[in-house]
């Protein structure tokens, strides 16, 4: 102890006679986050505001992870989300080191009248991750996954992306529903849903939350479960942010052998008809098991369209053939992928191919079965052009997702039998307007084949009238919750459920 004090006495007489006060000696301890200027802002109801050099000060004296500020250095890392389309510029970057920090961040969003944007993975095709003019918590640097596999139970800090979760919970021959991309956030997809390769066996990746700790808009840390604040525990299970940030989850494990049989089957576009009128048929009474999704589409480039199948198969590898049958009279695919394979690696076997990695427009519905006229208006409908990607693709639900009651959580769209997305991807150097008028208008034959959306996904639902008809008979008991949580819509960079009086 004695040796500390006069070490820290020492280097402090030594800076004070460099001229360095007692805060850059705090900013030494701090990472040098010495602010230098005011800082320009936009209100809640996006009017300019100056917060003054002193205040930014005080947020970074109270965190120990990072702020960061326009102009240095991380910052334009940070702010930048998957799809490059997305320019946002926010006002500040936090990135908390732990739920300490995140409380600090969202005390000083709330007294600057700042809106928050949390950003996990960055997955949000529309942006929905980041800000102008508001406070980011940027969550990259709080990511931990720690497995009790006696209580078959993940603790996972709320920046984790999902592919760490599958590792570690897979070596020890345990498994949860996480998405179908390993990079992707942990938070924004389990808070909206979670839909993934194991979700008809196992549930949404919502439905194995068993706890989250979530830093409501006025900076207070809330334990929630089945049996603490069981509201919110409620409402943060289909909910997204809307809520607050959810700082740790715990996950709900199940037993799974680590190989499985995944992979894709890739089939001429002229076969397209065929493949999904067998897809309408036999993926609606599929094993629980087996997770199928179909697509057809064209590549960039100009090159043939094609019609494919993505497939996991977790069960016993003996019933695997019988669940495929049907499939085999569509003849040869032009290419087979599938086989046998790890459930980690299968898992992020489609890293590099999320459209995300370009400037990419999504559309999106759930449907309740495929019917041939939906067939005849995607079919109908579908363009190729040599300057974009271009896919209507359906992800396959059912199972063990429809088993829970639409009041059980948030997330009331149990009856969909699969969610159908329209994804166009192009360069940042071309011309958006085109693909953008084609894809709204293809879609526009698409939509009346739908009931609700996927508020993960969607890229472009917003109004209040669009999300009382998504939540159904769940929307006004997700109002009360926001009421109290967030009553001044601190939280709206999502599916946005305002508050019934804003103050």
């Amino acid at each position: 102890m004695y040796r500390r004090q006069f070490v820290g006495a020492g280097l402090a007489a030594w800076l004070a006679g460099q001229g360095m006060s007692a805060r850059a000696l705090a900013g030494v301890y701090a990472g040098l986050q010495a602010v230098d200027a005011d800082v320009q802002a936009l209100t809640l109801d996006q009017r300019e505001q100056i917060i003054p050099r002193s205040v930014a000060q005080g947020l970074a004296d109270s965190l120990r992870g990072r702020l960061l500020l326009p102009g240095k250095a991380g910052y334009d890392t940070a702010r930048q989300v998957l799809n490059p389309a997305i320019d946002k510029h926010p006002a500040l970057i936090v990135q908390p080191s732990g739920a300490s920090d995140v409380q600090s961040a969202v005390q000083f969003a709330a007294a600057n009248n700042l809106v928050i944007a949390v950003k996990c993975g960055g997955h949000s095709f529309s942006g929905k991750s980041t800000c102008d003019g508001g406070l980011l918590i940027d969550l990259s640097s709080y990511r931990n996954v720690q497995v009790d596999a006696t209580r078959k139970l993940a603790y996972v800090t709320g920046g984790s992306l999902l592919g760490a979760m599958d590792h570690e919970c897979m070596a020890r021959g345990l498994v949860t529903t996480a998405g179908t991309v390993s990079h992707t956030g942990v938070g924004g997809l389990a808070t909206g849903g979670g839909f993934g390769r194991v979700a008809r066996r196992f549930g949404l990746a919502l439905d194995n939350i068993r706890a989250v700790d979530v830093v409501s808009a006025d900076g207070q840390l809330h334990h929630a479960s089945a049996e603490h604040n069981r509201e919110l525990y409620w409402g943060v299970r289909g909910g997204g942010g809307n809520y607050g940030v959810v700082t740790h989850f715990a996950f709900g494990l199940h037993p799974m052998q680590r190989q499985v049989i995944g992979g894709s089957r890739i089939y001429p576009l002229d076969r397209a008809r065929q493949l999904l009128t067998l897809y309408a048929e036999h993926s609606m009474r599929a094993p629980r098991e087996l997770y199928l999704d179909c697509s057809v589409g064209y590549p960039p480039g100009g090159g043939p369209g094609f019609a494919s199948l993505d497939l996991c198969y977790s069960g016993q590898a003996a019933g695997f053939e019988a669940a495929m049958r049907p499939f085999e009279a569509l003849g040869e695919p032009l290419r087979d992928s599938v086989a046998s394979v790890d459930y980690v690696g299968l898992q992020r076997s489609t890293d590099l191919s999320d459209p995300r990695a370009m400037v990419s427009y999504v559309k999106d519905g759930f449907v309740e079965g495929i019917t041939p006229a939906l067939i005849d208006s995607i079919l109908d409908g579908l363009q190729g052009n040599p300057d974009r990607f271009t896919q209507c693709y359906f992800q396959h639900a059912g199972g063990a997702i429809g088993d829970v009651d639409p009041t059980a959580t948030a997330f009331s769209q149990r009856y969909a039998s699969h969610d159908l997305m329209v994804i166009l991807a192009w360069p940042p150097q071309a011309d958006a307007e085109a693909h953008t008028a084609y894809i709204r208008s293809y879609w526009a034959t698409l939509e009346p084949h739908t009931r609700g959306y996927y508020s993960v996904v969607a890229e472009d639902k917003a109004g209040t009238a669009a999300i009382r008809a998504n939540f159904e008979g769940n929307f006004q008991r997700m109002v009360a919750l926001k009421d109290r949580y967030d009553p001044r819509n601190h939280f709206r960079l999502n599916a946005n459920i305002k508050p019934s009086a804003p103050s």
